[in-house]
């Protein structure tokens, strides 16, 4: 595979994009996330004693106040580790259901710009789903659960260091930093409006992705990536040397690039 070209000089908006990873670059209907739910609520009964018929529920209500089940668990006391929890919820996925994409790669490849996943996920479950799509090598950077929880392997009990992750703004923010980006002149891609919302509030240009009307948490609303290129144009617009030649990326009638066309100079 070719890798992604990264360097060019850009007078679109946009220095870098930003990704979110499930359900972001790949559809929800291919099932990964109702599988790492049932996985979530198998865990809260099998490794911590919760009765079956409390686990959706609890699943639920510690996603919406703490960010995630892991996070809810570890900050109400329950020493859990972190490689543990995801090795069972991420370990008995169905990721031969991920198949390779090579209208994303076309279409990723195609922007010049830096672009960086930011998941809450652990750097395994992000590498395997990247690889089975087949554009692990599109991105500069990965920001992972790893990347926003460093010293946790280090704590000495459940509440010492809190679980930091999207849509906590301290999450933003270590992203922002981490990738170097300026908040200004990046686009933020994620399925969440609570994650794309605290985006915006830290000045990230948002796009929704899963959605077609258009949320005040969003600048943009856009059904699947793969429609990028129609929903947002002004990515693929880029200055060459100094004749500051203008591209815009065309669209063939399924949402492909087909190629580039000057627009002026």
């Amino acid at each position: 595979m070719d890798s992604c070209s990264k360097s060019v000089l850009v007078s679109s908006p946009f220095d870098c994009l930003l990704f979110d990873l499930d359900d972001t670059l790949y559809p929800s209907r291919i099932g990964i996330g109702q599988a790492t739910k049932r996985n979530i609520e198998d865990f809260l009964v099998e490794k911590c004693g919760f009765a079956v018929s409390r686990a959706s529920s609890l699943r639920v209500e510690l996603f919406k106040t703490y960010g995630s089940s892991l996070a809810g668990l570890r900050a109400l006391g329950y020493d859990i580790s972190a490689d543990d929890y995801h090795s069972f919820v991420h370990g008995r996925l169905p990721y031969d259901s991920i198949k390779p994409d090579p209208q994303l790669r076309s279409l990723l490849c195609s922007v010049k710009q830096r672009k960086t996943i930011f998941t809450n996920s652990d750097w395994n479950h992000a590498t395997t789903v990247l690889d089975r799509l087949g554009i692990r090598d599109c991105f500069e950077q990965i920001i992972c659960f790893e990347t926003l929880n460093p010293n946790l392997p280090r704590s000495s009990r459940p509440d010492e260091f809190p679980v930091v992750l999207k849509p906590s703004l301290d999450a933003i923010r270590i992203a922002i930093d981490v990738a170097e980006l300026d908040p200004r002149r990046t686009l933020f891609l994620d399925d969440s409006v609570r994650n794309v919302a605290a985006g915006k509030a830290l000045g990230l240009t948002t796009a929704l992705v899963g959605k077609s009307g258009k949320i005040k948490e969003a600048d943009y609303s856009i059904e699947t990536v793969n429609h990028l290129a129609q929903a947002i144009p002004e990515i693929w617009l880029v200055e060459r040397g100094g004749d500051e030649q203008k591209v815009r990326a065309t669209v063939g009638p399924m949402g492909s690039i087909l190629g580039t066309t000057s627009v002026g100079a």
